[in-house]
């Protein structure tokens, strides 16, 4: 008999259903006995000791579905060894739960927080397996991680349906992406919908150059602008404060988002009247894109793989068109940015868009 848990942990998105489906499917399809144990709300289920006996039918009919069946909360991990208002130990909790429920292994699905909470509790002597979910894709050690894409495809349709009513206006019209530290999401999306101009926090911008863009399609009689903008986008000003003095501004910030801070000095330098569009949380909803689907399913089964042959520590991830085991301690704590040298950046650039810098 094999006792397995399993938690979904930090944002939800697109998949995390498919990929638990592919876990337990491979498991239920070995022909060996398994009980699955679900974690609600991440981290906390399993600090205080909330589960759900799941069954092979549980997992039927989850595919398509978007969300988390099991629920999800962030556990930040700078305050996971701090003790809850109760004074609760709750790396301690975790492990006693672990152990009162005589598990074998736990599958954790997360983004970069739920990875480093992961690999302490690896360092703590338990067995885990992690997926990389994140609409970011900004974890080191995989190519890509599932709701990636279905954030794309959600981004790319709000831009492209801006297109014609900022044509339509000769407008300025601002996307606003979700990316608070990376900016693949919006790279992506705005590729893929033919910005004029992409902005993202690992290349600060200029706002003399967005002008300057804006103004040379003007002059060459493109009436409208269509600016994609990762939520944590930074002025080259901005980028040279310190962690501490970016904060304080921050703090004093009228505008709700950089977006619409951007739009006010667009409209004022310009004199072109600018709109801001902001998808938000729409680009974590709805059903997986076939791509996700058949990307968690893989990561899933392998991770099921992992489980049958006794293999823990690794984050399943995917390099060069292949699904890897990678080990967790190589994962946790690190980020993957869009480097101002990558391909797909300069290749932006020749297609004539601007990143501001």
């Amino acid at each position: 008999m094999r006792r397995i848990g399993m938690l979904t942990s930090g944002g939800d998105c697109q998949a995390l259903n498919a990929a638990m489906r592919g876990v337990v499917k491979t498991l239920y399809n070995s022909g060996q006995q398994v009980e699955i144990y679900g974690f609600l709300d991440g981290y906390r289920g399993l600090i205080y000791s909330k589960f759900q006996m799941l069954t092979g039918k549980d997992f039927s009919g989850i595919l398509t579905k978007g969300g988390t069946m099991l629920g999800t909360s962030r556990t930040p991990f700078k305050t996971i060894q701090d003790p809850d208002e109760n004074g609760l130990n709750k790396v301690e909790a975790m492990k006693q739960n672990y152990y009162k429920l005589q598990l074998d292994c736990l599958v954790i699905l997360g983004g970069n927080g739920t990875h480093k909470t992961a690999n302490l509790l690896r360092q703590e002597g338990l067995n885990v397996i992690t997926l990389p979910k994140t609409i970011d894709n900004d974890l080191w050690g995989t190519d890509m991680t599932f709701g990636f894409q279905s954030a794309v495809d959600i981004a790319t349709d709000a831009i492209d349906y801006i297109h014609t009513t900022a044509a339509s206006h000769s407008r300025v019209f601002i996307v606003e992406v979700m990316g608070h530290k990376v900016g693949w999401l919006t790279l992506n999306a705005g590729m893929a919908s033919g910005a004029d101009i992409i902005l993202i926090p690992e290349i600060p911008y200029d706002i003399k150059k967005v002008v300057d863009k804006i103004e040379d399609r003007n002059r060459k009689g493109s009436g409208f602008t269509i600016i994609a903008v990762a939520e944590g986008a930074i002025s080259k000003e901005d980028a040279k404060l310190s962690k501490k003095e970016y904060k304080k501004k921050l703090a004093k910030r009228i505008h709700p988002s950089v977006s619409y801070e951007l739009a006010e000095a667009i409209q004022k330098k310009t004199g072109i009247e600018v709109r801001v569009t902001v998808p938000g949380h729409m680009q974590r909803g709805g059903s997986p894109c076939p791509y996700d689907r058949v990307f968690a399913s893989r990561l899933g089964a392998e991770a099921g793989k992992l489980i049958l042959d006794n293999q823990y520590g690794f984050m399943v991830g995917y390099r060069n068109r292949e699904v890897v085991r990678v080990p967790l301690e190589d994962v946790a704590g690190k980020l993957k940015e869009v480097s101002p040298d990558a391909t797909i950046v300069q290749e932006a650039k020749l297609l004539g868009i601007c990143f501001g810098d």
